[in-house]
């Protein structure tokens, strides 16, 4: 499937949607602490987006009921929000998309509920950085498949494991867009498939395992744990690549 190459003035409409994205997740930042409901922080991320004039990307996207994928501890990714109240120690990643105008943002964080261990801190350290990394590393001309080789390379080099068959992706008039862009090379060869070109628009999301990342989906068809059971953590954001380089645009 074709890879959209957005004009600039496009560009700008997807970032404006990032940004709605982007302050919701700067806003939870102080909102999450302990005695927070799940239901909580899925009703203010929704208001927040609609009072920006924009609807929750996320929400009846594929059958999912909520504006917000809210996953605590182990769960990665897709937690659907739910009657649990936020304890001291806890971790919760927050997975956000807003569709303005038509035009579509999408980013993740993960966050410390009140005081944390040194390991979780470590964890959702890994997460950011390893977003950081690829985005240091985005060059038009190289393939994709270079990106996702370098990005599991960096992860698994401070001793975590990406999530297995999920991924980053393209984005822009669709929440969901070629190509895909898991965090790990998935193919014998990184010098295969499509390459980065300008114009481009896609979501870099570092989804960080443990001890393995064979992913486990639970019963309601959505909530993505990994088989060791252990804590995780997930960062995304979106980026364009304007002028030859790449630009984030989903940092309020």
């Amino acid at each position: 499937m074709a890879i959209n190459i957005y004009q600039p003035k496009e560009i700008e409409k997807i970032k404006a949607a990032n940004q709605v994205v982007a302050r919701v997740l700067d806003f939870l930042e102080g909102f999450i602490k302990p005695g927070v409901n799940l239901l909580e922080i899925d009703k203010v991320s929704e208001k927040m987006i609609v009072e920006a004039g924009a609807k929750p990307a996320f929400k009846g996207l594929y059958g999912f009921p909520n504006a917000a994928c809210i996953s605590v501890n182990e769960v990665v990714i897709h937690g659907i929000p739910h009657d649990y109240t936020l304890k001291e120690g806890d971790i919760v990643k927050v997975d956000l998309g807003a569709n303005l105008g038509g035009f579509f943002g999408d980013s993740a964080r993960t966050y410390g509920v009140g005081e944390i261990s040194a390991e979780d801190k470590a964890l959702i350290a890994v997460s950011k950085d390893a977003f950081d990394f690829a985005f240091s590393q985005v060059k038009v001309g190289m393939h994709f498949k270079e990106l996702c080789f370098k990005l599991g390379e960096f992860i698994r080099h401070r001793g975590y494991e990406p999530l297995l068959d999920f991924c980053g992706h393209g984005i822009g008039k669709s929440p969901h867009e070629s190509p895909e862009i898991p965090n790990y090379l998935d193919a014998p060869n990184p010098k295969q498939g499509p390459k980065i070109r300008n114009g481009m628009v896609f979501c870099i999301e570092p989804m960080i395992c443990q001890k393995s990342g064979k992913p486990v989906i639970a019963k309601d068809g959505w909530t993505v744990t990994s088989e060791d059971g252990l804590r995780t953590a997930h960062w995304e954001n979106c980026i364009a690549v304007v002028n030859n380089k790449p630009v984030v645009l989903s940092r309020a």
